[in-house]
């Protein structure tokens, strides 16, 4: 039987009917103390339940979406026949011709958080598609503020989110009939604001996308991009003649611990002000994602992992299903979150139990196979580290730097007979700075100035970290002796 709820006792009448021979109800029983010292609400007998009253929700303009089989939630109109795959959870097969993800990192789709207009977010997937058509995207007003009704039971999660609200911001961009939104974090009271490189160039389609950014207030600013980091997928705007904002505090993220509380803060499917929770799920991860940087943008130097394998991501920039496969990867160290991450979250705020910036959401992974799909609990964000030195330069000199070691390297796991995992150097670049600390072929490198490095992204993702001209030390064993040595990074081109 379940409780009668919405009734009292007085109400009823000893004519009406009872349930299996007992009385519909009976007296209520004393409050009980509870254990904690929190009282316990009296409870009616078990009676037949009364309806409970529906509550009215608004009404919004958007439109009914198509079912979707279980493991490809869509978001926007379903792909058409043909486009999208299946890649099971956990399944460790990567698509025929296409290279398996190394030791140690997300097997299945990389999703970018991002778009949610006709470009599709970054990354889309081994079969990627829009995440939403031109003709499908929906603006969905959202809360200007925080809104609590009881400030009796205000939780720890309201307390961070009146305070990191005000510091969030939404994204549009554009180019002609494409466009999308995204998140981003206030800087500084005058409009410096990051994001990624993918919202603002909506995808790498872009170098000249119009940007306008709407507060948590209400209130709507047109930006100009500063600058761009397509090798960390961050990015500065600048709102014009904006004052009075709030900018985020910041965190270490070197401070971290697995299981550390965190919120995410953005605008997910274009809904404003949107946060959700959870934990850091996993810290030192490595993942490999498509360039989104703008076209004109050309890079003269390669990636240090050297090698020649199809970039795992492409994307759909057409109307009509036509795939743009990208001509480059980036390797970029992420922390892992549980936090809900949806496509429009890019750009967003990952903070602390105390309302302290953390990471800069980048990307999601996805049971489904394509950029329809939604969050599963798997969210990446940049560190808040590597942001807060990114932005720092870019803002001073309108690009950052990026360390370079003058190594192609591979997956240990991978080289016959290896019985260690680690990034193993394939090749050394003559006067780098590898050569210059008498690093050489066949050396697996295991850390990374104390990092783990379990393959090939792992160490390209740290040293694109670092700041091209810094120090770092390096681990690595030889001949099966393990060894350490101090090097100066040179500059990525």
């Amino acid at each position: 039987m379940t409780e009668n709820q919405g009734e009292r006792p007085e109400d009823r009448t000893p004519e009406e009917p009872q349930v299996g021979g007992e009385a519909v109800w009976q007296p209520p029983r004393p409050t009980t103390p509870a254990s904690e010292g929190y009282p316990q609400p009296a409870r009616p007998a078990a009676g037949p339940q009364a309806p409970a009253p529906q509550a009215q929700m608004p009404q919004t303009s958007i439109p009914p979406r198509p079912q979707a089989p279980y493991g490809q939630y869509a978001f926007g109109p379903a792909a058409p026949t043909g486009t999208q795959q299946t890649v099971p959870l956990g399944d460790s097969a990567a698509p025929a011709g296409r290279q398996k993800v190394g030791a140690g990192k997300v097997v299945g789709i990389m999703v970018a958080a991002a778009i949610v207009g006709g470009a599709a977010g970054l990354g889309g997937a081994y079969a990627g598609a829009s995440l939403f058509s031109t003709s499908s995207a929906t603006t969905v007003a959202g809360p200007s503020t925080v809104t609590v009704n009881d400030t009796d039971a205000v939780n720890q999660t309201t307390g961070i989110a009146a305070k990191v609200v005000p510091s969030v911001v939404t994204i549009s961009a554009s180019n002609g009939s494409t466009g999308g939104t995204g998140s981003g974090v206030v800087l500084s009271e005058d409009g410096y604001v990051v994001t990624n490189t993918h919202v603002v160039t909506l995808d790498g389609a872009t170098a000249d996308a119009t940007i306008t950014v709407s507060t948590s207030d209400g209130r709507v600013f047109d930006a100009e991009i500063v600058g761009t980091d397509p090798i960390y997928d961050l990015a500065v705007i600048k709102l014009t003649d904006a004052e009075g904002l709030t900018p985020i505090d910041f965190a270490s993220s070197a401070d971290l611990n697995v299981g550390d509380t965190t919120v995410a803060v953005g605008a997910p499917l274009g809904l404003s002000n949107t946060v959700t929770t959870g934990i850091v799920s996993a810290l030192n991860r490595s993942i490999q994602i498509a360039s989104s940087a703008a076209p004109e943008t050309t890079e003269d130097d390669t990636q240090d992992d050297g090698n020649d394998r199809t970039p795992p991501f492409y994307f759909d920039f057409g109307d009509e299903g036509q795939q743009t496969t990208a001509t480059e990867t980036i390797s970029i160290a992420v922390i892992q979150t549980d936090a809900a991450i949806n496509p429009g979250n890019s750009g967003g705020a990952l903070v602390d139990d105390e309302g302290a910036l953390i990471g800069i959401n980048v990307a999601i992974a996805s049971a489904g196979s394509s950029a329809e799909a939604g969050s599963i609990g798997v969210g990446f964000s940049i560190p808040s580290d590597v942001v807060q030195r990114v932005t720092d330069e870019i803002i001073a000199d309108g690009t950052a730097t990026h360390g370079l070691l003058g190594a192609s390297v591979t997956p240990a796991a991978s080289v016959e007979g290896a019985t260690i995992s680690g990034a193993y150097l394939a090749d050394i670049s003559a006067g780098g700075a590898a050569e210059g600390v008498g690093l050489q072929v066949g050396d697996i490198v295991t850390a990374f100035n104390g990092v783990p490095i379990t393959d090939a992204t792992d160490l390209t993702a740290q040293v694109r970290a670092a700041a091209g001209g810094s120090d770092a030390t390096i681990t690595f064993v030889r001949d099966g002796e393990t060894r350490t040595v101090d090097v100066t990074l040179g500059e990525l081109g």
